[in-house]
């Protein structure tokens, strides 16, 4: 029960800082096009994706490395404090130099350069507060990052919303969004020298090391996200800004989500490094919870945005023509379903040393991408982008499910879906019932939410008193 504690404790923690982060993006969002229009959210959603992809390549790789070493080697904790944050230091700074090069030779107007420019900044902070943060993982103190994260947050939204309600336009709102970063990295240094030990020491043969066994994990980090963001870029040079605003409206949409599979699948993270010595049935009760628990959130949620969407993007926009991005919300929407499985099958080959495996994956999927998205984007637009990430999805999901299979174990797919099935099946009625009641779409939103949990709640007492199946296993086990 106590190793239960830990996990939901931590799970809640990284939840807490992704939904925190996610809300205060989702209100930011609607309140850059609220208050500035649809033109400067979209300058900002590429200035964003500039920021995104070259602080991936940056740190992510780094971390997704450090979390996975120092959960197996703590000892290790001071050398990736010190050396590793000197390491992400230098890929930063040369990260935020090609960057600005790259959006230079691009053909943007001033205006939507000195934006990137401005927002490029934050992958210095980010990629710093990386390192900690992976430390924190690893010592399963996930509860750190919310403290340090959740309130600069919210400080930095309100301070955001003031600047535009001065009329200050979208520069300031990027040079907000940068010394947030630096508050963010700064505290988190405080907060990680209190229980690590360290000198100020550079390990060179450390940095020379972590480099060269970082190279998969950054590529693999890097190739996907920028396949995850090559949208935007096609977007922005075949549609312009506007359209990219449209876009990240209906990106926005699906963060809710994003959120929950980001936290829980970060969480396990460490248990699933540290259950390969437990063999493959602890893994695969571990994979199978993963992706089970994720399907519970995505099935409704996917329901909801087939009846509903329309009318969430006129909530949430108060402006009618975004109502005409309804297709391209619905066709994301049924990407939900393969997240599901593609974040814990991704992870879980990590874990096992099998990171090419992703390299693989994302090579393929971002030179489909590309070569798809030219062709439907330039005659369809926002909904082509939509239909070329969906495709790029569900390939990725056939290439996790297979590598997985053929190298680790099969999956009881039966067993995986069978209760988010259900949960599923009990809301299809619920948002027709609310569909045909046409109440207001905040009505509908409480009602279907309630419900939801009720469901859920019932599902919950009735695997643990009525089951002896993995979930009734896990939460019942004491140590």
């Amino acid at each position: 029960m106590k190793g239960l504690r830990k996990l939901l404790g931590n799970s809640f923690a990284l939840l807490l800082n992704r939904l925190t982060q996610s809300i205060t993006t989702f209100i930011l969002a609607a309140s850059i096009a609220r208050m500035l229009g649809a033109y400067e959210l979209g300058q900002y959603m590429l200035a964003f994706s500039f920021y995104y992809v070259f602080m991936t390549l940056a740190s992510q790789g780094f971390k997704t490395l450090f979390t996975r070493e120092l959960a197996q080697n703590p000892i290790e904790t001071p050398s990736y404090l010190v050396s590793g944050t000197f390491l992400q230091f230098l890929f930063s700074v040369i990260a935020y130099a090609v960057m600005v090069l790259v959006v230079y030779l691009l053909p943007y107007n001033q205006n939507t350069s000195i934006v990137c420019y401005i927002l490029g900044l934050a992958i210095i902070p980010f990629s710093l507060s990386n390192v900690t943060e992976a430390i924190f993982q690893a010592e399963e103190k996930m509860q750190l990052i919310a403290v340090s994260t959740v309130p600069v947050y919210i400080v930095r939204l309100i301070a955001i919303v003031w600047a535009m309600n001065l009329k200050y336009d979208i520069t300031t709102v990027s040079a907000i969004m940068v010394a947030s970063e630096c508050l963010i990295f700064c505290i988190e240094w405080c907060l990680v020298t209190q229980f690590v030990k360290f000198q100020w020491r550079l390990n060179w043969k450390f940095m020379w090391d972590t480099t060269k066994a970082s190279g998969s994990f950054i590529v693999i980090e890097g190739i996907s996200v920028l396949g995850y963001r090559l949208q935007v870029f096609i977007l922005s040079l075949l549609g312009g800004e506007l359209v990219v605003g449209l876009y990240g409206a209906v990106l926005q949409l699906m963060q809710p989500f994003q959120i929950i599979s980001h936290s829980v699948v970060l969480a396990v993270f460490p248990k699933m490094s540290k259950a390969i010595d437990s063999g493959k049935d602890s893994q695969r009760q571990i994979t199978q919870i993963t992706i089970e628990i994720l399907l519970m959130v995505a099935l409704p949620l996917l329901l909801g945005i087939t009846f509903f969407g329309k009318d969430l993007l006129i909530l949430l926009y108060q402006e009618q023509s975004f109502g005409e991005a309804k297709f391209a919300l619905n066709v994301f929407a049924i990407g939900l379903i393969s997240s599901s499985f593609i974040r814990p099958l991704s992870y879980l080959l990590v874990a096992n040393g099998f990171e090419k495996v992703n390299l693989w994956q994302v090579f393929i999927t971002t030179i489909l991408d590309c070569l798809i998205s030219i062709v439907l984007v330039s005659q369809y637009k926002l909904n082509g982008a939509a239909i070329t990430v969906i495709f790029t999805d569900y390939v990725a999901l056939l290439i996790y499910y297979i590598e997985s299979c053929r190298r680790l174990f099969t999956l009881n797919f039966m067993a995986t879906v069978s209760r988010p099935l259900i949960i599923g099946a009990s809301m299809l009625p619920v948002f027709i019932a609310l569909k045909n009641l046409s109440l207001d779409i905040i009505l509908v939103l409480i009602i279907s939410t309630i419900i939801y949990f009720l469901f859920i709640g019932i599902l919950g007492v009735y695997t643990v008193y009525h089951s002896n199946d993995e979930w009734a296993k896990l939460l019942l086990k004491r140590k």
